[in-house]
């Protein structure tokens, strides 16, 4: 009987130490799989506006309704809305909110402290009820990643060409005035295409025949709209 209790326990042993490979076999699948659908979230406007509601909300709804840009201002034509190059890119299917704003680790980290202090400045809150950030120029939005301000839009991903096949590319506009040909010093590219708000033609400030493309403002029509009324 002895003999039997033992070689009992010991097929017991064995059959759990077969059981342990599996056991770690199904956790590792799924773990793998909920690391990559949250990779996948990771990069869509729902976890922004999700993880981050209050300062997200106003920016997320450029990109994915259009209807209202960032200061709550109704946009009612389509051109005003893909002026805004959060929507156009959205609605051309190019562009997810990661794919410009790239993430770092370090970045990501020092911004999640940030919301969870409510260490954070804001502009102020909008006539939609929604609380937007200080705008920031490509410079900041791409120091983390040690990038130039050129590069968050001029780069392999997206609009793979060089500051010069730009002024080509626009060439035409040259008969009255080429906005890529940098008269004054170079401007960075956020300076005329913002991405949640209504583009601007920034030689407009001084130039009253720049060419303002269709759902664009004039300088003087963006100091007046896009402010925190």
């Amino acid at each position: 009987m002895a003999e039997e209790k033992v070689d009992q326990t010991e097929k017991a042993a064995k059959k759990g130490k077969k059981k342990w490979p599996i056991v770690v076999g199904v956790l590792a699948v799924v773990i793998a799989a909920a690391g990559a659908g949250f990779w996948v979230w990771h990069g869509t406007p729902g976890f922004c506006s999700a993880i981050c509601h209050t300062p997200m909300d106003a920016y997320v709804e450029t990109y994915v309704d259009g209807t209202h840009d960032k200061y709550g201002n109704e946009l009612t034509d389509e051109s005003a809305q893909n002026a805004m190059m959060a929507r156009m890119h959205g609605q051309m299917g190019t562009a997810d909110c990661l794919a410009c704003h790239v993430p770092t680790l370090s970045e990501q980290i020092t911004e999640g402290m940030h919301w969870v202090t409510g260490n954070y400045e804001v502009l102020g809150t909008t006539s939609m009820g929604n609380t937007i950030l200080d705008s920031k120029t490509l410079t900041q939005l791409t120091a983390a990643r040690g990038g130039t301000a050129d590069e968050f839009c001029l780069n392999e991903s997206c609009h793979n060409m060089t500051r010069d096949d730009l002024i080509t590319a626009t060439a035409d506009l040259s008969d009255v005035r080429n906005p890529h040909v940098p008269q004054h010093g170079e401007n960075d590219c956020g300076v005329c295409h913002k991405g949640h708000a209504q583009s601007v033609n920034y030689c407009s400030t001084c130039h009253n025949d720049a060419p303002i493309p269709e759902g664009w403002l004039t300088a003087a029509e963006a100091a007046q709209i896009q402010v925190i009324k």
